[in-house]
């Protein structure tokens, strides 16, 4: 994915940052980058530009930039610590880590920008979600139902109701959910986000080929409906002759999650709680 396309998300404090950084105008730091949007990658990863943001503290990173621009700079810092970094920590249980070696995998996923800038916008997208409640029709009569873009099994129950035309985008967000929850707070997703019931619904989303769902555990569980959802999202875009990422990201799920997982314990730790409605985590 180019880079031109999430320049849409830069606003007037971010390109006066990255022309600070870059010690150039904002007309010419956008004609530049207009001009070749692949120049994005060296900037975000400068030095001087996470200076800028974070120097002070990361608490402040946000009243900087854009929520994007924060990540973006955080994601290509992170990468760039993958390139040297011996291993990662495996998440195995809550508060529970062990080391693993096998980090080429991740360190290739996270040196192709496209994923970078994809995460970025991902974890942007959960500064702020929707909640609230929609009335459904079902044969007792009308009802309320809760709607949450923090609950998984809220944007399954979504799918019965909109649109068949609308339902693509409710699996990109359950998709985009179910990184979230694994990559940033897989503590919360692995020891408090399922009850019994809830497992037994989710289990129910999975195609029969799936994992027998009795061997895993909430990550687990959390990572095949993540995999479903983007899988069955890209299909439909390629189906409309749309180009899409999310069916290969479908097979690397597992990569994109231990990426946010490194870059959670890496930075995003000491604030994720005041940056994401999620609790204590």
């Amino acid at each position: 994915m180019s880079a031109y396309v999430y320049l849409e998300h830069l606003n007037e404090a971010d390109l006066a940052l990255l022309a600070a950084a870059e010690c150039d105008s904002v007309d010419g730091l956008l004609s530049r980058l207009r001009a070749t949007p692949g120049l994005l990658e060296g900037i975000l990863s400068r030095p001087t530009l996470y200076q800028m943001l974070f120097g002070a503290g990361p608490e402040e990173a946000l009243l900087r930039s854009s929520a994007f621009l924060a990540f973006a700079v955080m994601v290509h810092r992170a990468a760039h610590d993958l390139t040297r970094a011996p291993l990662v920590h495996e998440w195995i249980g809550p508060g529970r880590r062990v080391p693993m070696f096998e980090v080429v995998p991740i360190r290739d996923f996270a040196s192709d920008l496209g994923r970078r800038l994809f995460l970025a916008e991902l974890l942007a997208s959960y500064t702020h979600v929707a909640s609230g409640s929609m009335w459904i029709r079902t044969d007792r009569g009308w009802h309320r139902r809760r709607f949450s873009e923090l609950d998984p099994l809220r944007l399954i129950e979504l799918l019965d109701v909109v649109p068949e035309g609308e339902r693509p985008a409710v699996y990109r967000r359950l998709g985009d959910l179910a990184l979230f929850l694994t990559g940033v707070f897989p503590d919360y997703a692995g020891g408090r986000v399922l009850p019994l019931r809830q497992r037994r619904r989710l289990q129910h989303f999975l195609p029969p080929a799936s994992t027998e769902p009795k061997t895993l555990d909430d990550i687990s569980l959390l990572e095949e409906v993540g995999r479903r959802a983007y899988l069955t999202a890209g299909r439909a875009a390629e189906a409309y002759g749309a180009p899409s990422d999310l069916v290969h990201l479908a097979q690397e799920f597992g990569y994109a999650r231990r990426m946010l997982n490194f870059l959670t314990d890496s930075y995003l730790f000491p604030v994720r709680t005041r940056w994401f409605p999620m609790g204590d985590g």
